[in-house]
């Protein structure tokens, strides 16, 4: 008889697949498509998100600068908005954590950038400390209005940010409608190395 556990690995692993095959592949060639204009045109990548999905945000932001290296072509210009510890801690304290990614694009922002915002719910919940994610909502109405595209990677129904994106892809449901904040960041890991891939791929084909 199997055990507890053993059934739990095995549920979670049969919507794991479910989830795949449910992935829009429509979005996810929007979201390669706008990153891709990015580097044509020489614009910069911002990454931002909270929690496990600052991570997420530090990890892509990686990958799109380091592992799209092609030989003779020109690379990706592509940072992080979760990684300075300090300024983070300093714009909280000074101007409140919902600017935090608002404060780091004032002056740096500029037409035909890209902000990639990563979130599980979007903007959307809350819990005891207010509203979730309003400082990606507040980055991506800022960027919108400095001319700047923005691309979400979101869970549930999106929220707000799938709303406002340029271009987004959503984690969807199980066929039992079940989702889950591990699978949401689980998944944003796949599609985001799945997104780096290609747009190696894309670089390597691309004219010198």
């Amino acid at each position: 008889m199997p055990s507890a556990t053993r059934e739990f690995v095995d549920a979670y692993l049969r919507e794991t697949a479910e989830i795949a095959l449910g992935t829009s592949r429509d979005d996810l060639t929007r979201v390669i498509d706008v990153l891709f204009d990015a580097w044509k045109n020489d614009r910069t990548i911002y990454t931002c998100g909270n929690g496990g999905s600052a991570a997420n945000a530090s990890h892509l932001a990686c990958d799109i600068s380091k592992f799209t290296w092609c030989e003779g072509k020109k690379r990706f210009k592509c940072h992080s908005l979760c990684d300075n510890a300090a300024l983070i801690s300093a714009l909280t304290n000074d101007v409140g954590f919902n600017r935090i990614f608002l404060e780091q694009l004032e002056g740096r922002v500029a037409p035909g950038d890209v902000l990639v915002c990563l979130s599980v719910h979007g903007g959307s919940g809350a819990d005891k400390a207010g509203p979730w994610s309003q400082n990606l909502v507040a980055a991506a109405d800022f960027a919108k209005k400095k001319g700047a595209r923005v691309v979400a990677l979101v869970g549930y129904d999106g929220g707000a940010l799938r709303q406002m994106a340029d271009a987004s892809i959503i984690v969807p449901r199980t066929e039992s409608g079940h989702t889950s904040t591990p699978h949401v960041e689980g998944f944003h890991e796949i599609y985001h190395h799945m997104i780096c891939e290609r747009l190696r791929q894309m670089v390597a084909e691309a004219e010198a």
